[in-house]
């Protein structure tokens, strides 16, 4: 977790909070759940009400989840003020981003609300242009193309982080242990811990690092384990195989043994792999341009990328993206 100029809401103060949860469709049930249910319970665990909360959708229309589950709520044009407005997104980010709830977003804002933004939900912040100058992430899977994006947004790769009256989070998970802060902040530790005990929840700590596309992890060989990770944390600039045995403490003979042993591939072999699913990823997911998903990926001639890719997934970028 990153912040920066922690949001009012984030400090001690036993007033409940008026909260607003706008839901969109196609976001994820578990991220909507996510945002919902640690409020139910420290509700329910305070033995009072802490939270209070109200739902509205883009317009009077119920938002569809990813579940076919809906969600009935005032228009968000309707709300005047809030003491916090979650944001949950997921899917259709910039269809859904429509002049008119950018609008009532930077209303909101400037009525004095925090603003929490969950899984797709800092799209709709930064297109509004209310992220400029603030540090936020998204989900991992769009973290390339949202910096690419919204330039002048910092943005790093962590589970939540808190910049002004802003906290974004980058997931289901991640939104569980944003709120859980929030709870703890505000309510106290003792609180939190219980509405986390009743999820059977552990909270990451705040060094974990995000997912990415990897090769089968080898949880029982702890070297192997942080070579899949340097390789996984370093696929835009690829180390030398050298390089990463020197950081592990081995040499790269014995790399390359284990890696033969475990893999049954060369060290080179799985970190290109590695590369080349991300590559595979990022056209799929993303539509950043071919040359920008060819330097994300360690690639710094476009030929050498194409011949790579076509020859790891049979087909080119271009002809791959007209399929989909």
């Amino acid at each position: 977790m990153s912040k920066s100029a922690e949001p009012n809401i984030f400090h001690p103060n036993p007033a409940p909070l008026n909260t607003a949860i706008l839901v969109l469709d196609d976001c994820n049930t578990l991220s909507f759940a996510a945002t919902v249910d640690p409020m139910r319970a420290a509700n329910r665990r305070a033995g009072k009400t802490v939270f209070r909360w109200q739902f509205y959708t883009a317009t009077e229309a119920p938002a569809t989840l990813t579940s076919g589950l809906q969600i009935n709520g005032l228009a968000i044009e309707q709300l005047l003020s809030c003491d916090l407005l979650l944001v949950v997104a997921g899917f259709r980010l910039k269809e859904q981003a429509t002049p008119r709830l950018l609008a009532s977003l930077r209303r909101l804002y400037a009525s004095g609300a925090t603003i929490a933004a969950i899984d797709g939900g800092p799209w709709f912040l930064a297109q509004a242009g209310l992220l400029d100058g603030h540090t936020a992430t998204t989900h991992w899977e769009d973290i390339e193309e949202f910096s690419i994006k919204f330039p002048n947004v910092t943005t790093i790769r962590d589970r939540f982080c808190l910049s002004g009256r802003f906290a974004t989070s980058g997931g289901a998970s991640p939104c569980i242990d944003m709120m859980l802060y929030l709870i703890e902040t505000r309510y106290g530790a003792d609180l939190a811990r219980r509405v986390s005990s009743a999820f059977l929840y552990d909270p990451m700590p705040a060094s974990a690092q995000r997912p990415i596309s990897l090769p089968r992890a080898i949880h029982h060989h702890p070297q192997m384990t942080k070579a899949l990770d340097i390789m996984s944390q370093s696929l835009d600039a690829p180390k030398k195989i050298t390089e990463i045995a020197q950081l592990l403490g081995l040499s790269t003979r014995t790399l390359e043994l284990t890696f033969q042993s475990h893999l049954q591939a060369t060290p080179q072999a799985v970190y290109l792999r590695m590369r080349l699913e991300e590559a595979l990823r990022l056209a799929t997911d993303t539509t950043l341009p071919v040359r920008d998903i060819a330097l994300l990926t360690g690639f710094s001639s476009p030929t050498s990328f194409a011949r790579a890719f076509k020859s790891a997934h049979g087909t080119s970028v271009r002809a791959l993206r007209k399929d989909l």
